[in-house]
Formats: structure tokens, sequence, C-alpha cells
């Protein structure tokens, strides 16, 4: 659906939400350029300090050597003669000296070790920006930046300062190296951090792109098979992406299997609405038949009416109660599904399958019926009623699907603490390719032979939803010559008590 359609304003480019690499490497590159940053400012302080700790250090370890006097003449020496007459003193040193008399001499010394006096204003600000609790820095005219403490010495007092100069041109020489080390880092990191989080979002890229591949195909109707699936290599359990492109493909397996099953079952019930249209149709063509050929008698007063109209509605009532069991064997699926249905009580399988077996003989007298049953009673939580219907079925069946002669065996056992009734017969079996169907809704083993004996497809797979519902099991094994249906239900103690 587009912005236009849900009435919302499209997204200008610089709206538009960055991707998630994007995201992780921008904050990845933003964290560690604040952490650099902050590093480099850091480190940048403590070797200023430590390097101003310096100079102060030599600024007063200079003026503790200082002669300010000629001991020859006694009297006070000037600044310049000072700075001449003292050896060791760092270039940039300066010296103010104010005599007893108040009378100022500066001078400082230059780059070639020379000495140059200082004006009386570069003086002045020397004394203006002395501190006589410690070190202070000024800023002096033509000389720029200046580490001062004030001195004094008997009658003389004055103020001693080195350039900061120097230590300005390495503070800036060390930031430039920061700035230059630290942006190179970060270079090489974005880059670093771009080809490993590029390489490792391949798999959910290539986890997006299947999922948007099997998104853009049509699974409303018709055969559908989902064949996309994550190439193997990018299912890692051990990874978290690999986890993601595992979980997919098991779930587009599950809707494969879906999408096939519902397609199944759509041919199936379109099978079934054909055959259940046939089946419905004769008996309903034949009640029309017949009360059009009863009315058609009383009317025109035909010889043997009563007899005619009698056989009619025979043949009418039969078709009626055909069609009825159709849809109660309906009806019963349905509320099967829904659990309802079952009355439980305590039902012995031994004393059911031999009244099923002897039901069985009468109904099939040209078939072998034989008994294997314990002494003891083998008693289940049931519906009575239910699982009788499911034996009875299973007899049928062998009756029914097999030819004369046959031999069926109806045997009960308890076997790990489950209640097992098993029909066997040695018939011609099931065809392979509709053995794994038998127990669906709507399926035929032999659709002609269906249509003979009445059935609707619905038999075995009644019989598979009342077990199920007990929370039981009803398999099949069949090759040629051996057939075997297999019911399995929760055992119980037989009641000593009961009668």
């Amino acid at each position: 659906m587009t912005a236009a359609a849900t009435g919302a304003a499209p997204k200008r480019p610089w709206q538009r939400r960055w991707s998630l690499q994007t995201r992780l490497m921008v904050t990845v590159v933003g964290i560690v350029a604040l952490t650099l940053v902050a590093s480099a400012i850091g480190l940048a302080t403590i070797i200023g300090s430590v390097l101003t700790s310096n100079v102060d250090t030599s600024v007063e370890a200079s003026t503790r050597q200082l002669k300010l006097y000629d001991t020859y003449v006694g009297r006070v020496l000037d600044a310049d003669q000072v700075l001449s007459e003292t050896n060791s003193l760092p270039v940039g040193y300066a010296l103010v000296v104010t005599g007893p008399t108040g009378d100022i001499t500066a001078a400082t010394l230059d780059e070639d070790d020379g000495v140059m006096p200082l004006t009386s204003q570069q003086s002045d600000e020397f004394l203006a920006g002395a501190d006589s609790a410690g070190a202070t820095t000024v800023e002096i005219t033509g000389l720029g930046a200046y580490r001062v403490v004030s001195w004094q010495a008997g009658p003389l007092t004055g103020v001693a300062g080195l350039s900061l100069a120097q230590l300005n041109a390495t503070i800036a020489q060390l930031v430039t190296t920061i700035v230059l080390v630290t942006s190179g880092g970060l270079l090489l990191l974005s880059a670093a951090i771009a080809v490993v989080i590029n390489r490792s979002f391949r798999p959910l890229r290539i986890v997006a792109a299947t999922a948007q591949r099997v998104a853009a195909q049509p699974l409303a109707r018709g055969e559908v098979t989902i064949s996309e699936r994550v190439p193997a290599s990018e299912t890692d359990e051990d990874d978290e992406i690999g986890r993601v492109g595992a979980a997919l493909n098991t779930l587009l397996d599950h809707v494969d299997s879906s999408l096939v099953a519902r397609h199944r079952n759509e041919e199936r019930m379109r099978s079934f609405v054909a055959d259940a249209s046939h089946e419905l149709r004769t008996p309903l063509a034949s009640i029309r038949g017949y009360s059009e050929l009863s009315l058609r008698a009383l009317s025109a007063g035909m010889p043997n009416t009563e007899a005619t109209t009698i056989s009619a509605l025979e043949r009418i009532q039969a078709q009626s109660l055909r069609m009825t069991s159709l849809v109660e064997d309906l009806l019963l699926l349905a509320r099967l599904d829904e659990g309802q249905e079952l009355v439980y009580g305590a039902l012995d399988l031994s004393q059911l399958a031999v009244e099923s077996v002897a039901d069985a003989r009468v109904a099939g007298a040209d078939h072998e019926w034989v008994l294997d049953v314990p002494d003891q009673s083998v008693v289940v939580a049931a519906d009575g009623s239910r699982i009788t219907q499911v034996v009875a079925n299973l007899l049928a069946n062998a009756r029914v699907h097999t030819p004369a002669g046959t031999s069926v065996t109806t045997s009960v056992r308890i076997d790990d603490g489950t209640a097992v009734l098993a029909v066997h017969d040695d018939g011609p079996g099931i065809d392979p390719a509709a053995a794994d169907e038998i127990f669906e809704r709507f399926s035929r083993a032999d659709r002609s032979r269906a249509r003979q004996t009445g059935g609707t497809g619905l038999g075995l797979s009644i019989a598979r939803a009342i077990v199920s519902a007990h929370g039981g099991s009803l398999t099949v094994r069949s090759e040629p010559g051996s057939t075997t249906f297999e019911l399995r239900l929760p055992a119980r103690p037989a009641d000593p008590d009961a009668t």
C-alpha cells in the first residue's frame, strides 16, 4: 500500500530511516571517536600541566642562582648585567629588578643568548602580572606569553619569567600529532567496521531476500510449492542470524506442507463432492421415479396399484436411509472434531471382540473368522458404542474388500500398558498408492468397489477420529497376503468386583 493510499505524506530523503548496518557503523564510529577525542583532550591537558610545572620549576631554579650584587663596589647590578654574568639561564628568561630607591631595570635573553633590555611598558606588564602567591601566566607585548614568579632578596624585589613559546609549540605539535593519529585511526576503524558489519549482515540480507521472494509468490489458490530456502551455509545454529535463517527454513517447510495438505484436501473435497453428488443423485432419482410411478398408478387406477405403491414406498425408504447414513457420517466427523459425541465408561475389549466377530460371521459366512483373546479381561476407559463402531468398521472392511475364503483374525492383547485390538487378514492387501491415504477423509482405496458397497469414503476416517478422541491410535500395515489394522488404547486394570 502506497503512502498516497494511506493518506500519509511521502517521506523526504533526509527523513528516511537509516539501515541497520548504517546505524551500527555510525554508532560504533561515533562512540570510538568520542572516546579518542576525550582521551586526546585529557592527554594534552595532562602533558600541558606537566610542562607548565617544569617551566615554573625552571624559573624558580634560575632565579635562585642570580648574582644581584657587585661585591667589589657594593652596588646593585642592572638586570642586563645580571643576565650577562649568570651562566646556564634558559633562552627566553626575563628579569625585572626593583632597587632600594625604586629604580627598575629589566632584560631578557633572546634566541641568540643575547641580552635584550625590556621597555618600560614590558617591565610594567611583568610587574603587574606577578602574583606573590605563585607562578602566573602573563601576556607581554611583543614577546608573547610568559610564566612569571615574584621574588625578593634583601632590599631588592622583582619578577622573573620564562617564555612559553617553546612550551606552546610543543603542545601544538602534540595536539597536531594526536589529531592526525586519531583521524587516521578513525578512518581505518571505519573501513574495518564497514567490512566486518557488511560481511556479518550478509546472511541477514540473504534471509530478507528469501522472505521477499516467498512473499511475492501467489499462495491463495491452486497447487503451490515454496521452493525458496535460505542456503544451508547461512543457517549456522551457533550464530544468531544463522538461527534466524534456520527458523525461516523451518517455517517455510511448515507452510509448504500446509499448502500441499490444503491443495490435497481441496482435491479430495472436490472428489468427495462429486462422489457425494453421485451417491445422492442416484437415490434422489430413485425416490423421484418411484414417487412418480406411484402417482401415475393411483391416478390411472392401474391394476395391482396397492402392491406397486407399497414396493415404491419401500424403495423410497431404502434410498432415504442411504442418504441419512451419509449425512450422519458427516455430522459425526464434525462433532468429533469439536470434542463431542463421547460418553466414557469401562469397556472390555475381549468381550467386544467376541461379540463383533460373532456378528461378522453372520454377515460373512464365506470368510474364515478366527478369534484370539486372552482369558482375562482387557479393560479400557472408552465410549463403548463408538469403539464398537470402529471394530465393526474394521471387520466389515476385511469382509467386503477381500475375496471369499479369506481368513480374518481378531486378536486382543496388552502391550506395555496399552490395550491392542488387531484385525488381520491374508487377503490381497491394500494398493500401495492408496495405503498412505486410506485414513484421510473422502478417500477410497477402491472407488468402484466402494460404490458397489455403498461406501462414502468416510468409514476409516471416522474410525481414526474416534480413536484419536480417546487418546489412542489406529494404524495399518499391509503387503500382499497380509494386512493388519491395529487399534491401541490406554489400558486400565480390570475391576475384580465387576460382575
